[in-house]
């Protein structure tokens, strides 16, 4: 499986932790090339000291996916390294869920920004790079509620069927130019993810399950090398994920 990751220069978004940290080890592992964005820098430097010692390759720019010129350095910052980009994995996600009812607007605003706005960016930082070269794989982060609307995540909810709606108009918008697009969409998994939820009581009633119940990182990086991995003419348009014990 690792014929087709091997060399393959590929930009993850929200790699400081969880799922975009386990997804970089393992890309790197599998020889990929690894341009690495977080807002936190001191353990982005962490993690690519750790792909470098275990014999890969990786660099690290402090990356606020909130702003296009962020996204655009980041991407700059691999082609200089390694000389191009082949995949974005746009990763970098929040999930603060509470009722409506709570007016937390803020918490609104970060989530369409980071979670819509943020791919969106991503995605606007490599077409022009894969148009050219007419190649390409830009892989998003849904949800399973990306592909179903409940209580108290009225809005996450929303955002992650924005970003399944985005995917697929792009997925057709890039046939010309031979770039894949996948949407992957995963369910319970043990990350900080849960801890955005900052609603008195819910967020303990979230990780509690969660912690009971969720797949590790490394699940979600297992998912990105199957879609990677596959030949250039088969395009993995959409991954769901969750826990066999997971009831919605």
């Amino acid at each position: 499986m690792t014929d087709n990751i091997k060399g393959k220069i590929v930009i993850i978004t929200g790699a400081s932790s969880g799922m975009g940290e386990a997804t970089a080890r393992d890309l790197a592992a599998k020889g990929a090339k690894v341009a690495l964005g977080a807002r936190r820098a001191d353990r982005l430097e962490a993690l690519v000291n750790d792909i470098k010692a275990a014999g890969g390759e990786a660099i690290a720019v402090a990356t606020d996916v909130t702003k296009l010129e962020d996204v655009q350095a980041l991407v700059k910052a691999a082609q200089d390294a390694f000389g191009g980009v082949d995949v974005v994995f746009n990763n970098a996600g929040l999930m603060p869920l509470s009722p409506l009812d709570s007016l937390k607007i803020d918490e609104w605003n970060q989530m369409i920004d980071v979670n819509m706005k943020g791919t969106l960016y991503g995605i606007a930082a490599v077409l022009p790079i894969f148009k050219a070269q007419k190649s390409g794989h830009v892989i998003n982060v849904s949800s399973v509620y990306g592909h179903k609307t409940v209580a108290t995540g009225a809005v996450y909810c929303a955002t992650k069927h924005a970003v399944r709606s985005l995917s697929e108009g792009l997925r057709q918008e890039v046939k010309d130019y031979n770039v894949r697009v996948t949407i992957i969409s995963p369910g319970a998994v043990n990350t900080e993810l849960t801890s955005h939820i900052s609603e008195e009581g819910l967020g303990d009633a979230v990780r509690d399950v969660v912690s009971k119940i969720g797949v590790p990182a490394s699940t979600m990086a297992d998912m990105v090398a199957f879609a990677i991995s596959q030949p250039a003419n088969v395009d993995v348009s959409e991954i769901l994920f969750r826990p066999t014990v997971q009831p919605e």
